[in-house]
């Protein structure tokens, strides 16, 4: 049964044990403070403000405690970027039982992750692909609505797109949420983060970004001069598209970046296969 819980809408589901919360809050702390895992350099960070390990360790508790992720999981990370969301999954993730894909338009990025996380942790592996963005990959060869990834049916558990659908245009989310539909397998889960702009949102003095109208309706720019800089939606619009896309939303927990007290910046999105086990 659903429930409003604060900022969140959520299915009621059983939290982490005792030894889960523990063990996760270790790892956690063991990205942000171990210097001999894999990170760049600053200048080569191409997307994302803020402190890499810290940002990458914050993303794991999510997706453990908003996801539902396990460490037996095959994980498939859209947009993985430099790998500020796998270095953190290197320390959770089973290396005999899990498996990561991580896939991104930006080809080096991907050549930073394959040097530097693939080297050490085999079972990790990325892929560019060659997808057309006007910000980071303008001269790609496909527009992002042909969407296509190179993995079988029903290969992954857990599906995370953590600042993608934010750089997005909503006929390219739709485009993608199809395509992750394919992907999940019947008890998978999707992770997205998104901007969902709700009533009163735009008047929130404390919010960042702020939003403007965009050339279409429902939808929202942070910098007019550059609209997938940071792109935002009316709620209904992308929880229609995901829908539409066949699969089930399982929980919407909102984001601070509208000036309200929550544990992320971005609105998060959980959704399920429709095959997901009662």
């Amino acid at each position: 049964m659903n429930a409003q819980v604060g900022n969140r809408v959520a299915v009621h589901q059983p939290l982490l044990s005792t030894q889960e919360e523990q063990r996760l809050s270790v790892i956690m702390e063991t990205v942000e403070r171990n210097r001999f895992l894999p990170a760049p350099t600053p200048e080569n960070v191409f997307v994302g403000d803020g402190d890499y390990r810290a940002i990458g360790a914050e993303y794991l508790g999510h997706f453990v405690r908003l996801g539902g992720l396990k460490p037996s999981h095959r994980v498939l990370d859209v947009g993985c970027g430099i790998g500020r969301m796998a270095v953190p999954l290197t320390q959770y993730l089973d290396g005999e039982a899990s498996r990561y894909e991580g896939v991104d338009p930006v080809k080096d990025g991907i050549e930073w992750c394959v040097q530097n996380i693939t080297s050490v942790y085999p079972h990790f592996r990325f892929c560019q692909i060659d997808l057309a963005h006007e910000l980071y990959n303008p001269g790609g060869a496909l527009g992002g609505h042909e969407v296509v990834l190179p993995f079988s049916d029903a290969s992954f558990d857990f599906i995370a797109m953590v600042s993608v659908a934010t750089h997005l245009p909503i006929a390219e989310i739709a485009a993608y949420s199809r395509e992750i539909r394919r992907l999940l397998s019947p008890v998978g889960r999707l992770f997205m983060t998104t901007f969902l702009v709700l009533d009163g949102d735009l008047e929130r003095e404390n919010a960042r970004p702020k939003f403007v109208p965009g050339k279409d309706p429902g939808t929202w720019y942070g910098a007019p001069d550059a609209p997938l800089a940071a792109i935002g939606f009316d709620r209904n619009l992308v929880e229609q598209a995901v829908r539409e896309a066949g699969l089930q939303i399982e929980c919407v927990s909102l984001g601070h970046w509208r000036g309200i007290d929550s544990m992320h910046y971005q609105d998060v999105v959980i959704a399920t296969s429709p095959g997901k086990a009662a």
